[in-house]
């Protein structure tokens, strides 16, 4: 078990991010072991075929038998949503003395794979294996992760939507009571169940950092307990992210409600600020507010105050309407 003690200040201080980085590095237990989730076979099997020229034997062994990955590779994000090739710089810039422990940390007891050697090497065959790895990360994005990333950033979005709106009407019990039953808040420590580490993390006015993710199959704190306070946690809706289900008699629910309002009946399966609604449907906020007022109106959406945000969500009346369709 590990456990983050969180005071006042640190809950004050609590955010989320999102890591490009994160997704592609944790893509690779996927792709090592299938059946870690079902709902991501789809993304799995598009993606097999297309790296035949890539070393998937250096990427695949990144990943130890325990599914611990080296903490250099996933870092901790230094802003709301940097870039792949910002945190990819970062990585880069890594001392071959961190690479080297946590190569080794992320696959002891057992000994590091043979693509992985040069970490017994000296620190220039480190950097050199660094840097490899790098370059291969790069490639990898590119064919595995960045063709469907605007359509996983919106997942992830949606999801930080949803918990800071449990936080904001909950407090910390309700933001991490339904986020995996791994987790558990009692007495302001966050308990972390089924770890391989065994310590305790004191935040100590660092914060935590949440970070949700499409391809995280359980809760992940760093390996190291001298990393600040973060977690990687599995996001909502991944169902959905790559298995589209028709829609019911679609024609005439936009013949019932018209076209536009339809398409934000879809879309309100999560909550959603008008602002965020308006930059997904590429529409100005003025025109969201109107069809907005009028399914609000007839009780097709819901709304609820987050902090200074106005969240709208779909209502059990709009649900029923749309047979509780996905946004695509």
């Amino acid at each position: 078990m590990i456990s983050y003690e969180l005071g006042v200040e640190d809950l004050a201080d609590t955010r989320f991010a999102l890591s490009p980085l994160h997704e592609t590095v944790c893509s690779l237990r996927v792709l090592r072991e299938p059946g870690l989730s079902a709902w991501l076979l789809p993304w799995r099997r598009s993606v097999v075929d297309r790296l035949a020229g890539l070393d998937t034997d250096l990427l695949l062994s990144l990943v130890a038998v325990r599914r611990t990955l080296p903490d250099y590779l996933t870092p901790r994000p230094g802003g709301f949503a940097p870039s792949f090739a910002e945190e990819l710089a970062a990585v880069r810039r890594t001392s071959p003395d961190v690479v080297r422990r946590d190569l080794i940390d992320t696959h002891a007891p057992d000994p590091v794979p043979a693509p992985l050697r040069e970490v017994a090497g000296d620190d220039e065959a480190v950097a050199a294996l660094r840097d490899r790895i790098c370059e291969l990360l790069r490639h990898y994005w590119e064919i595995a992760i960045r063709p469907t990333w605007p359509r996983i950033r919106l997942l992830l979005e949606a999801d930080m939507t949803y918990r800071a709106r449990q936080l904001a009407l909950g407090g910390a019990r309700s933001l991490f009571a339904d986020m995996h039953p791994n987790l558990r808040w009692d007495n302001g420590v966050l308990y972390i169940d089924r770890m391989i580490g065994r310590h305790h993390v004191a935040a100590a006015g660092r914060g935590l950092l949440l970070v949700p993710s499409v391809f995280a199959h359980k809760p992940a704190p760093p390996l190291s307990a001298e990393e600040p306070p973060m977690l990687v946690y599995p996001s909502r809706g991944v169902a959905g992210l790559w298995i589209r289900e028709p829609v019911p008699d679609a024609g005439a629910l936009a013949c019932l409600v018209g076209a536009a309002k339809a398409e934000l009946l879809v879309l309100l399966a999560e909550p959603m600020a008008g602002v965020e609604i308006a930059d997904r449907l590429d529409v100005t906020p003025s025109a969201v507010s109107q069809h907005l007022r009028v399914l609000h109106a007839t009780g097709l959406v819901t709304r609820s105050r987050a902090g200074r945000r106005v969240l709208y969500h779909r209502s059990t009346l709009g649900d029923r309407l749309t047979d509780g369709r996905p946004a695509d």
